[in-house]
């Protein structure tokens, strides 16, 4: 029998005040449930933090730094606002924990898909045309030029928030202007972008595994041996020139012509039985525990 002093106490952290709150649980719990089937390497710790922001281990309401006491890592497991814009990644370095997924500052990059699109123009990589809209200029002129120039249908959704949280397919200018209003209630700021037809596809990028610097998991969707390559070195790309850490996901739409435009890149990814990052990792012959175990000594 091993010594709990040679078990590395991972601290699980799920939950939170965002809109994925119910996405986050299902990431946690399946991240505690795969920990569980390694009992001579770790020892697990639920915190589950409430969507009004309180924090609980053992179903004992703590203060954050003291639920995060004595733990080896954390590993994140929270979705959306404060577990992905980098606000938990921020109390994490502050009190010198180590923990899985990126930086601060990369994770807020990511998270707002305004600042991440301007990245991706920046480096060249394909991605749909867009407007972004605030409270301050969202006013019928706005939309009026947004509709005249943009083919219709039109994309809408939050600028900062999960990959299909307030989106919204909008066809007539009253569908729009309605998309929009819809959308501010989960961000400030808002998308309106051009619908581009074709194939979906998710790719994910791993770091420092089997020999490669970054290396991308089979994408999900339906695509050409020629368009995974594509979609795999965008993904690629995509992770370095935003800066993330340790592993991200980005989301794809490849055209009939199969060129690949880029949607968005999430920089903690869902991961639970029916995720795309499980799949892909089923897709490439990868255990999820044996994926888990690699997080956890990246972020060692």
């Amino acid at each position: 029998m091993v010594s709990l002093k040679n078990k590395i106490r991972v601290g699980v952290l799920r939950g939170g005040p965002s809109d994925e709150y119910d996405v986050s649980l299902r990431t946690g719990a399946h991240v505690l449930s795969l920990l569980r089937e390694m009992p001579e390497k770790f020892e697990p710790v639920d915190i589950l933090i409430s969507k009004e922001g309180d924090w609980h281990v053992g179903g004992l309401r703590k203060v954050p730094h003291k639920a995060v006491l004595n733990l080896d890592l954390v590993f994140n497991a929270l979705h959306g606002s404060y577990g992905e814009d980098g606000e938990v990644q921020k109390f994490m370095e502050d009190l010198k924990i180590p923990h899985t997924g990126s930086n601060p500052t990369a994770s807020a990059t990511a998270f707002h898909k305004d600042q991440a699109k301007e990245k991706y123009k920046l480096h060249n990589l394909l991605t749909p045309k867009h407007e972004l809209i605030t409270e301050n200029n969202f006013n019928d002129d706005l939309l009026i030029n947004i509709f005249r120039n943009y083919l219709h249908p039109v994309i809408v959704k939050p600028a900062s928030n999960g990959s299909s949280v307030g989106m919204h397919l909008a066809r007539s200018f009253e569908e729009l202007k309605l998309a929009i209003k819809e959308a501010f209630k989960h961000s400030p700021k808002v998308l309106v972008e051009e619908f581009i037809k074709g194939k979906e596809a998710t790719c994910a990028i791993l770091e420092n595994a089997r020999g490669h610097k970054f290396y991308a998991l089979i994408p999900t969707g339906d695509l050409s041996p020629t368009e995974n390559k594509l979609v795999e070195e965008t993904a690629k790309k995509a992770h370095e020139i935003l800066g993330l850490n340790h592993y991200s996901s980005s989301d794809f739409i490849v055209t009939p012509k199969s060129r690949v435009y880029i949607l968005e890149t999430n920089s903690q990814p869902a991961f639970h039985s029916d995720s795309p990052l499980h799949k892909s990792l089923e897709r490439t012959g990868w255990k999820p525990k044996d994926f888990l175990e690699h997080l956890i000594n990246l972020a060692r």
